[in-house]
This record gives structure tokens, sequence and C-alpha cells, in this order.
């Protein structure tokens, strides 16, 4: 209830006299668990909201409206999906409560089973979420919106015109994934590749370089496969197209598969200067063995290759992976092989997973699942490696001078603000507010825990 000094109000979403009469504007707010593709999703369901008058609220805030894009790539993003919900009805019982994305794709009437949820809806028709939002506020009857993702054959062309928070766009330009391997869930709920059109790609990007956004972020569920459903193009064809235009000073691609890394792109990416020598390039295990019950479709060998092709013409190339533990069946042999064959990559960084039984997927019915505490046991190993590779690498840096793109306060310090270098290196110099969204010459001092100290030298 909504008090003043002379009357009581019902603050309910579907007394719209109250809204009219103290002309307020409803609240969205909205919390993005996992990866940047979903990021950009919840954009734009955002950007939808505000088009419609709606005021973009804090989701750590009082919100007449929350939408939780969740995450199902683990049970831990099942779980932390679960939380939000919980969170979002604890903070305003009235509110409506909207869950989107991937564990809603994958576990419709588990997440509709959840008190206080109004809205479920998968991984398509986001554009269509503030229409199913005002269908609840009149009828205040739960919606459940889930389709088979596997019927998609067009890329939902939804763009975006800014960021509620970042200072670097993320531009979603493919969809789906077919590669199917064995323990991987998104296939299952993103659907079969679909492309954003050329066109359309760059009619975004010229949006969000004229509000301001110096580097554009390329992504999607399966980013080597764009264009592989249009005619005519593909992933490097979109980045010639895009590099030239005004305003965009950097274009950082995400994920890669080894497979994609050839000496041409090498040479492509160092004739396009705009590209962030930054490589993400998914590994997963250093055991050929393993690879193989994995589905993944390439060798130690291959992606060692792809390493060396980056590293021996783009000497500052950071290159960065992802590292499962615990996969059905790893042996201690075949997990001793992974941590040596990563001891001798030159990586800047390890993102480390312990596998997650996901149901409907052919490594959840494997033999010799792998305990949690085995799990647990590997990640500390290859954490430690990670930590110590991070350093190195940081730590070559160090007297150097790069261009940092500033992203935020330091959260401990407002005196001191943080952002990225090309490749990748996060960077904490003393300055003020004045710096977000700018580049500017920073001369590295120290390589500390995950990040280096350096002091401005322009802006």
């Amino acid at each position: 209830m909504y008090k003043n000094t002379n009357e009581e109000i019902d603050l309910s979403l579907e007394n719209e006299d109250f809204f009219r009469k103290y002309n307020r504007k409803k609240i969205v707010a909205a919390a993005t668990l996992g990866c940047k593709v979903n990021q950009y999703d919840t954009e734009v369901v955002i950007n939808a909201f505000r088009k419609e008058g709606y005021e973009i609220g804090d989701f750590e805030d009082y919100a007449d409206i929350y939408i939780i894009n969740t995450c199902t790539v683990t049970s831990l993003g099942d779980r932390k999906s679960r939380q939000m919900i919980r969170r979002a009805r604890n903070r305003n019982p009235g509110s409506i409560i909207a869950v989107i994305g991937c564990y809603a794709q994958a576990s419709p009437e588990e997440a509709s089973s959840i008190e206080g949820v109004d809205l479920v809806a998968g991984t398509k028709d986001r554009t269509k979420i503030v229409e199913y939002v005002r269908n609840i506020e009149k009828e205040r009857k739960q919606l459940v919106k889930v389709e088979n993702i596997m019927n998609a054959r067009d890329f939902e062309n939804a763009g975006i015109d800014s960021y509620t928070e970042h200072t670097r766009a993320y531009i979603k330009i493919q969809e789906g994934c077919t590669q199917f391997c064995a323990y991987c869930i998104i296939p299952y709920v993103r659907g079969p590749v679909r492309s954003k059109p050329a066109p359309d790609v760059q009619e975004e990007v010229l949006r969000l370089s004229r509000a301001g956004y110096k580097e554009i972020v390329l992504t999607g569920i399966h980013l080597a496969s764009y264009g592989r459903d249009l005619k005519n193009t593909s992933l490097t064809d979109i980045i010639h197209r895009i590099h030239d235009l005004d305003g965009i000073e950097r274009i950082r691609l995400g994920s890669l598969e080894p497979t994609f890394i050839s000496s041409d792109f090498v040479n492509f990416v160092i004739e396009h200067e705009k590209l962030c020598p930054h490589f993400h390039i998914s590994l997963q295990s250093g055991c050929d063995a393993t690879l193989k019950r994995m589905n993944r479709k390439y060798t130690t060998s291959e992606y060692r290759q792809a390493v060396e092709l980056i590293k021996g013409k783009i000497k500052d190339a950071s290159i960065t992976t992802d590292v499962m533990v615990g996969f059905p069946g790893e042996t201690d042999e075949e997990f001793s092989q992974t941590v040596e064959f990563l001891k001798g990559l030159p990586l800047s960084k390890m993102h480390i997973f312990k596998y997650s039984r996901r149901k409907g997927t052919p490594a959840a019915e494997f033999k010799n699942q792998i305990p949690a505490e085995e799990k647990e046991h590997r990640s500390k190993i290859l954490l430690e490696l990670s930590q110590e590779k991070s350093y190195e690498f940081e730590r070559s840096f160090e007297g150097r001078v790069m261009p940092v793109l500033f992203e935020q306060n330091v959260k401990e310090n407002e005196n001191l603000m943080e952002g990225l270098t090309p490749n990748y290196i996060r960077v904490q110099c003393p300055g003020n507010n004045k710096l977000k969204g700018e580049i500017a010459d920073v001369k590295i001092l120290q390589a500390l825990n995950g990040y280096v100290t350096g002091e401005i030298l322009q802006v």
C-alpha cells in the first residue's frame, strides 16, 4: 500500500489510477545470469520497456516489474536463477516477476511452479515481453510462453540503441548451435544456427557508435558459425564491413573454436587494426581421449597449432580459454595430461568449470561420473595454474604504455578508475568518473592479483 498524509491507496499494478494521479512511471528492473549473449538479450528487453515509457530501475531496489534472464549451463546456474526469483519476490511481493532465458526454456514447468512467478518465456520473442507483461497487469494471470526452439529458423532481429551500464557495447550477431557437445544443454535451449543479416549488424553498430560507444563486442552462441545460414557472408566478412565505421575504435570477438584459427585469419587480424588482440579459444580438456568423449571437434594438436599461429605473429596477443574438470570417465592420468598440456601453452587466463550433469545430454547417462570432492580438487589445481599464468602475462607488460578504455570506478575506492587494454588486461589508475568511456594511454606500473596498476599519460 502507498501512504500519504491524507489517504491510503492500492499500489498494485492493475491500479492505473494511482500511476496517473501521482504521475509515476512503472519501474522495470532486470538481472542477468550467464554469458555475454544473455547480457545482450536483457538489454533488448530493457530497451523495449524504455521505448514504451517505463522507468528502468536497479534490481537491488524496489520495482514494479522484475525481469530475470536465467542461465542453465550448470546446476549452479539453475540454482542462482531460482535465488534471483525469490529475491525479487521478497523486495516487492506485489510485483510482476518475468522469468526468461535458458533455464525458463529448459524447465518451464519448474520455473512456473516457483511462488510469485507471473511470466515464463524462453529464448525467443524477447520483444514481446512488454506485451506479455501488460496482459498480466490486466488479468493477473500467469503466462507461460515457451515454444519448441528447435523449430526456430530466423534470427530474432531486435537491435539496441544503448546499454544500461556498460561502456562496451555487446552485439549478438549469431544465435544457436549445432555442435552438440556431449555435456552441453545449450543446443537444446538455443536451437539451430541463425545469423543477423549483415546490413542490420552495420546499422546497429552505427547507432551504438553515434551513442558514444568506442568498443564493439561481437557475440554469439557459436560465433564462428556466423553466416552459415546466410549467403556469401562469414564472420570475417562482417568484421570487414564494420571495421571502418566512424567512431568505433575497437572490435572484440567472443569465443572461437580452435579450428576457426588459420594463418589467413591471423593475417586478417593483423590487417584490421581495430580488432583487439584478445582471443578466447575454448579448450575444455588437454587430453584427446577426453575431448573425443566430449564430442569436441578438434584435437590437442590442432589447439596448440591455433595458439602458436596467433602468438607467432601477434606477440602481445592474449589467449584465454575454458577448461572443464571432472567430465565423466576423466581418469587421474587424463587429468594429468590436461595439466601438462596447459603448462606448455602461453595462455593469459583460464576459466575453470566443474562438469555439471545436465538432464537430456548424452554425458548425463555416461558411466564413471566423477565425485564432487575430486572435481573440487582438480579445479583448485587448475585455478592455481591460471593465476600463475595470468600474473606471468600481466608482469610482461610492466613499464609498457598501453591504451586503456575506462569502464567504471573501482568499487572499494572512488578515486580509482579501471578499464581494459586491447588485449584484455584489467588496469587500475588514479582518476574520476569523467574518464568513463574514454581511451587514454597508461603506463603499466605493477602486476598484482588479477589486474595491473598504472598512471595515465594523456586522455
